[in-house]
């Protein structure tokens, strides 16, 4: 009885032991960093990793990372120097480098990044509106974070033990509903440059049409002038072989020009109405046909 007795009491004195070890002694690895505070009061700074004592339910233990932390900060409206309106999204790398002055002013990671997203939305408002939307956008972006982030830098050091390392604009937008108009002007002035184009073709089309037309007349009539050329020359040989023919012998010269007049006019189903004493009836006359007799009248 008296060994059963006694168990309870051993078991509360070693957990009292063991809480009692638990909280004197403490781990602070390659990571973290760490303040000790006595009822709420910084007392010292624990900034390398090892094996640590404290005054168990006396002293407290606050940890904070040593590593680089970053800040994804929620999207804001900014004004140009031109009153252009630009939604910016902004991230920033930072860690903490005095955990005691951390401690005393924001005390936990999310009030830093509530004062840190402060400070360099501020510092951006102030860099955006000296310029304007055009060299936001285009050149001078570079130069507006760099500037944020030196200002910023020493402001966070000094106020709350943080050090910056860089701030990076993430997304540049427009507002929602100056995105449409903007849309808008961009098609716009898309459709206006594609009907110059179209304007311009249509112009080179007209003078390629024109040129190939010119070109084409000029062939023609190249072409028409030796046509004539050529058939000029075969009516002055014809005229000097008819010639030639006709002085040789009149008669049967003429004979077959009728012969060959007959051939073109005369044919089946052919009516020719003619006076009596027409040249075109001369070698049909009976008179002229070739017989062994003399023609009767």
């Amino acid at each position: 009885m008296k060994i059963k007795s006694l168990k309870l009491p051993l078991l509360i004195v070693g957990y009292i032991a063991f809480l009692g070890v638990s909280r004197t002694f403490y781990i602070i690895d390659e990571r973290e960093q760490a303040i000790v505070t006595m009822f709420g009061q910084p007392m010292r700074t624990v900034r390398e990793p090892g094996l640590y004592m404290k005054v168990p339910f006396i002293h407290s233990l606050q940890r904070f990372d040593k590593r680089v932390l970053s800040s994804d900060a929620q999207a804001v409206e900014y004004l140009t120097s031109d009153k252009k309106r630009v939604v910016v999204d902004h991230v920033s790398r930072w860690r903490i480098t005095d955990p005691l002055e951390f401690y005393r002013t924001v005390r936990t990671e999310a009030g830093a990044l509530i004062r840190l997203n402060d400070v360099v939305s501020g510092r951006l408002r102030e860099e955006i509106a000296k310029r304007t939307f055009i060299d936001f956008v285009r050149e001078q972006r570079e130069a507006i974070v760099q500037a944020v982030s030196k200002d910023a830098r020493a402001s966070v050091k000094q106020q709350f033990g943080i050090e910056l390392i860089d701030v990076r604009i993430k997304r540049l937008d427009l507002p929602r509903e100056v995105q449409a108009s903007v849309y808008a002007r961009m098609q716009a002035e898309r459709q206006r440059i594609a009907k110059k184009y179209r304007a311009e073709g249509e112009e080179q089309a007209r003078e390629i049409r024109a040129d190939v037309n010119k070109e084409a007349q000029i062939v023609l009539a190249k072409s028409y002038e030796q046509a004539q050329k050529l058939m000029g020359e075969g009516d002055a040989q014809a005229t000097a072989i008819y010639a030639s023919a006709y002085e040789k012998d009149p008669e049967f010269y003429s004979f077959m020009r009728r012969l060959e007049t007959y051939e073109r006019s005369l044919g089946t189903g052919t009516t020719i109405v003619l006076d009596a004493g027409s040249d075109l009836l001369k070698y049909l006359e009976k008179s002229h046909l070739p017989t062994s007799e003399p023609a009767k009248r």
